[in-house]
């Protein structure tokens, strides 16, 4: 039998701009297997990294880490990817005074701050090499040494780094030191994203339902709260939640605020329209999260799958389908410039001139000389519509 444990921030209330997932619940079955490894990874001094996609979680994780260690010290977060390459060292690893211009007094860096706690480093895959020397000795040695001096300072600290790239690709490449890898991954634990663990889902769409109802008015409906329709619980399991949990939040609020007399219908949700179904199912279909090695890890890996969907179902067209979308989509998103769209999609602007009159989007006689001809041509379907695209 499953259990249930939600996770938020300490200060969710005041994250209404925030980027991040500011909710993790462990309902489905490979959540709570991967709530008893966190657990146990928690109970060790094991520098811990946390690999996963954007929008997951990551930062939750690794604070349910520090709260479940017993120690007494701070919980920190640092975002490596926030930082120039010129401060990042003394935001990290502090500074004496004159170490650098501007530097008017010493200052503690971020390793120091969290002495007796936990430091969690975000993005570690951003982390410029040379900076990367220096962390692995720091984790080696348990000190710090302070820009500009030669003190050691010694360090209690429990790292925690996160992820959302395949550092193994970018030792690979020498983007990133294997030597820090194997020093980082001694507790490696992954973090998959929400169309893999689909019973998440629901449980957290009502958590957010619950967190926004409060702050919205719904009339006489507001004492009963507002409920899933069927066809909108299907709904959301049907979609592939590329964005993962900040996305499902995203898309909850808004439904809050269009959806009618407190039930929220699957027409209320707004999902982005290149995003393909779960294993191509229809809403209402059973739903079965697709194997390890084949679910998407990032926008091409998801439109290979997308693509394999479609020539499964074998549709009429699908080439000229497909180019079309590309092609409208890209226009639109430059504002109808074909200088800017002939850059996006990386070929010579003849070649999408060419294009342009093979979708539909430019007369055969606008001028070359106008960057943003196709305004004054046939009207464009504004979503890429596939059965307009096919009639071409």
């Amino acid at each position: 039998m499953s259990t249930e444990k939600l996770l938020t921030f300490p200060d969710a209330a005041a994250m209404t701009l925030s980027i991040r997932a500011k909710a993790l619940l462990f309902h489905d079955a490979r959540s709570v297997s991967l709530l008893q490894d966190i657990e146990r990874v928690a109970q060790s001094e094991a520098t811990v990294l946390v690999v996963g996609e954007t929008g997951t979680g990551k930062e939750l994780v690794a604070r349910h880490i520090h709260k479940c260690s017993g120690r007494s010290g701070p919980f920190l977060a640092v975002n490596c990817g926030a930082f120039s390459e010129t401060l990042i060292d003394a935001e990290l690893f502090g500074h004496e005074v004159g170490a650098f211009t501007g530097a008017g007094q010493a200052r503690a860096g971020w390793f120091e701050a969290a002495n007796g706690g936990t430091l969690f480093l975000d993005e570690i895959g951003d982390l410029p090499l040379a900076l990367q020397v220096k962390l692995l000795r720091v984790l080696q040695e348990r000190q710090v040494v302070r820009l500009g001096s030669r003190r050691p300072i010694p360090l209690d600290v429990r790292l925690v780094a996160a992820t959302n790239v395949d550092l193994r690709r970018a030792v690979e490449a020498q983007h990133f030191r294997a030597d820090l890898y194997y020093r980082l991954s001694v507790a490696a634990l992954e973090l998959p994203p929400l169309r893999g663990r689909r019973g998440d889902i629901l449980p957290l769409a009502r958590h957010f339902m619950s967190v926004y109802a409060g702050k919205l008015a719904f009339g006489s409906s507001r004492e009963k709260g507002v409920t899933l329709s069927p066809e909108a619980e299907s709904a959301l399991l049907a979609y592939a939640w590329p964005g993962n949990i900040r996305e499902l939040e995203n898309v909850i609020h808004y439904a809050l605020i269009v959806c009618k007399d407190g039930v929220v219908r699957a027409s209320d949700f707004r999902f982005s329209p290149l995003v393909p179904l779960v294993a191509g199912l229809a809403p209402g279909e059973p739903v079965v999260a697709p194997p390890a090695d084949t679910r998407p890890s990032g926008p091409y890996d998801a439109l290979a799958q997308a693509l394999q969907a479609l020539l499964e179902q074998r549709p009429a067209g699908i080439f000229q389908t497909v180019e079309s979308l590309l092609v409208r989509r890209a226009y639109a998103q430059c504002r109808d410039n074909q200088v800017q769209a002939a850059k996006l999609l990386g070929v010579t602007r003849n070649t999408l001139r060419t294009l342009l009159k093979r979708h539909g989007l430019l007369r055969d006689n606008q001028g070359d000389d106008d960057p943003r001809a196709g305004t004054h041509g046939p009207a464009r379907d504004p979503v890429g519509s596939a059965a307009t695209a096919a009639t071409h």
